[in-house]
């Protein structure tokens, strides 16, 4: 969620919100509690420490969690169904390769290997679901191939990831209507 979380913060700056704001809210900070968990799960995996490979998917739980003091008291539900629709369509393409594949989702590293995050060695050692796609994978343009360097991610894992993105995205938008001004671009208009 790096990458997205940046790509977030640009964008809420390019729409003239404030990041800051983010810090006068206590729902911020169960969000931010799980991003650093998640950071710590990631880097643990450069250092060969995969005694935290087993709670990944309580971690995922945890992030869709993390947002929901954030959506009960700013609202957000509208972003919350929208980033749940997504989440159910990540997840049925994520099954769809899966059953295809055996019960094995396919993985193509390629950044991966060069940032030494993972080799080959380790796909078929550290957990039973991911697999390196050879030639008889199905349903190749579904499968892990997106690959960040410390991350590699499907389709259906971005429309997953989705979710945390809308919903910070949506946190930020609420913390600027409650502490600072909610339409950053009439106050120059006011001005002129």
């Amino acid at each position: 969620m790096i990458v997205e979380g940046i790509i977030i913060c640009l964008l809420a700056r390019l729409k003239k919100l404030r990041l800051r704001y983010l810090w006068r809210t206590w729902t911020f900070y169960p969000v931010l509690a799980v991003q650093v968990m998640l950071v710590v799960f990631q880097a643990s995996v450069f250092f060969r420490q995969y005694v935290f490979v087993p709670f990944v998917p309580y971690l995922e739980m945890s992030v869709i969690f993390s947002f929901f003091f954030a959506m009960v008291a700013y609202k957000l539900y509208s972003p919350a169904i929208l980033g749940s629709a997504s989440i159910v369509a990540g997840t049925f393409l994520n099954k769809l390769v899966i059953a295809q594949n055996g019960g094995h989702m396919p993985v193509m590293p390629t950044l991966s290997y060069l940032t030494g995050y993972l080799t080959p060695a380790m796909l078929s050692t550290v957990d039973s679901l991911h697999t390196l796609a050879g030639p008889n994978a199905k349903l190749l343009f579904l499968a892990d191939y997106i690959d960040y360097g410390y991350s590699i991610l499907s389709p259906g894992d971005v429309l997953i990831h989705l979710y945390a993105c809308v919903m910070f995205y949506a946190l930020i938008r609420a913390v600027n209507k409650q502490f600072g001004n909610p339409n950053p671009t009439s106050v120059r208009e006011e001005n002129q």
